[in-house]
């Protein structure tokens, strides 16, 4: 089968940079956070080395094949990204109190984390046949209301509500990139405001109330659900302007940092590179997710365009929840740091979504005029 030269020609060498050094940094970070201390686990190390391999493989995969198929293969993707989801519910295994993981065999996947990817490339597929400058009124949303409420639904019953206001957060931010009428637009945000008092009322788990009293006050229970958030501040305040050194963070090698190479990577990162390698790390992140709003608006494809466009709030909005939770401006969610945490199904889920942004991004040639 012969290769179209344009696609070569065409093809983004600087967002595959950005993800090289976004995934440099994380190796290097990890390697710190597993193996600072005595009691760490320095085989974690290897194992998302192997993540990574398999990651890479995936990305390859995601921008091979052209991203107009994925338009048409759509709904199956969606379908069994949903069943993955009810196998979970079923026959799940449990983790710290959550039934998440579905057993595969030798290894462990979380399909909360693929369903992300899921429902992109089905609001993507939705919004590009009905999208119009006016904006879309209320009866084009019910559609899009389904496919995410669906997934959120499932993924709350595990429970994970870190993961499940992602979906909703990446969804919201592609019907406002789509543009939504004015009056419908009030109507939902009245909507969503009455909605909150029922959610804290009747939704959410007591445990998951607790987090949100103790973002409001970290001292009200030091030892106990105001543990995390203190420790973590403690490490990023202890770096101050330039860090304590790589490998030499107290709080991570003592082991006060509590999940320090996963949902508090970035507390490890700031405390040993201080405050200039925070801002770095937070650079290169940002420069990611300019890059994919610019592949977004040279795409002349409607399903390009929304597909980028849902990526990179992808990205963009695990990076702000978990920079925000770690500093205790967010409540702690669980939610991890895409590319630098540890995590099979998040680094799966990341490399799929840079396949699919390099995929819009050579393939524009295709709809130039």
């Amino acid at each position: 089968m012969m290769i179209d030269r344009r696609l070569v020609q065409y093809f983004d060498w600087w967002m595959l940079c950005l993800t090289a050094a976004i995934t440099t940094i994380g190796l290097i970070n990890l390697y710190s956070a597993t193996n600072a201390g005595a009691d760490m686990h320095s085989s974690l190390f290897t194992k998302q080395l192997i993540w990574y391999a398999g990651g890479t493989v995936i990305m390859v995969a995601a921008f091979l094949v052209d991203f107009k198929v994925y338009e048409r293969w759509g709904h199956l993707i969606y379908v069994i990204c949903l069943a993955l989801l009810v196998a979970v519910l079923l026959v799940g295994k449990f983790v710290a109190g959550s039934k998440r993981w579905l057993v595969l065999g030798p290894v462990s996947i979380q399909p909360s984390e693929m369903v992300k990817i899921a429902v992109i490339i089905m609001l993507s597929k939705y919004y590009a046949r009905v999208v119009r400058t006016e904006g879309i009124g209320f009866r084009e949303l019910i559609t899009p209301g389904l496919i995410t409420a669906i997934p959120f639904l499932l993924i709350v019953r595990q429970p994970d509500l870190g993961t499940a206001m992602q979906v909703l957060l990446i969804a919201s931010a592609i019907t406002m990139y789509i543009k939504i009428e004015r009056r419908t637009l009030i109507a939902l945000v009245i909507t969503a405001a009455s909605v909150v008092p029922m959610m804290w009322l009747f939704f959410l788990k007591g445990y998951q109330k607790e987090r949100i009293m103790t973002f409001l006050d970290p001292g009200r229970d030091p030892l106990g659900a105001g543990y995390h958030i203190i420790q973590s501040k403690i490490a990023i305040g202890s770096g101050m302007l330039t860090g304590k050194g790589y490998l030499q963070g107290t709080q991570n090698a003592l082991d006060f940092l509590p999940e320090q190479h996963t949902d508090f990577i970035f507390s490890v990162l700031a405390e040993e590179w201080g405050l200039v390698g925070g801002l770095m790390m937070l650079l290169v992140f940002l420069l990611l997710i300019v890059w994919g709003l610019q592949i977004a608006q040279r795409s002349r494809d409607p399903f390009g365009t929304i597909l980028a466009v849902g990526v990179t709030a992808m990205f963009a909005w695990q990076v702000f929840i978990n920079v925000g939770m770690v500093m205790g401006l967010m409540p702690v969610v669980g939610v991890t740091l895409p590319f630098i945490s540890y995590g099979g199904s998040s680094v799966l889920t990341t490399m799929a979504g840079v396949g699919l942004l390099l995929n819009v991004s050579m393939r524009r040639f295709k709809f130039e005029k």
